[in-house]
């Protein structure tokens, strides 16, 4: 089963809040209705800027668990190396 990796934040450089799902189009639509998790719905942080998929769920969670680990300011370099702009990645369905 694959499984996604992901951040979203309130803004460029605001609250960042990182995830794992094994259905990132499912889960995205739960974070901005505010069902995803009381912390984004709390301080809206419900802008995907980064992701990484992977072909097994476990190595998903292994890389969530490290992700979090990891200063804010690795975090900002590791979206920013991917999305300079914190542009929203999610599209809706059928992405």
């Amino acid at each position: 089963m694959n499984g996604y990796v992901y951040m979203t934040a309130s803004q460029k450089r605001g609250t960042i809040y990182i995830g794992v799902t094994n259905d990132l189009g499912r889960r995205m639509p739960e974070h901005k209705s505010g069902e995803g998790s009381r912390f984004t719905g709390q301080y809206g942080v419900q802008r995907l800027v980064w992701y990484e998929e992977y072909f097994d769920i476990t190595d998903a969670i292994q890389s969530e668990k490290s992700l979090k680990r990891r200063p804010r300011q690795w975090k900002i370099d590791l979206i920013e190396k991917a999305n300079p702009d914190w542009f929203e990645l999610f599209r809706g369905t059928g992405w």
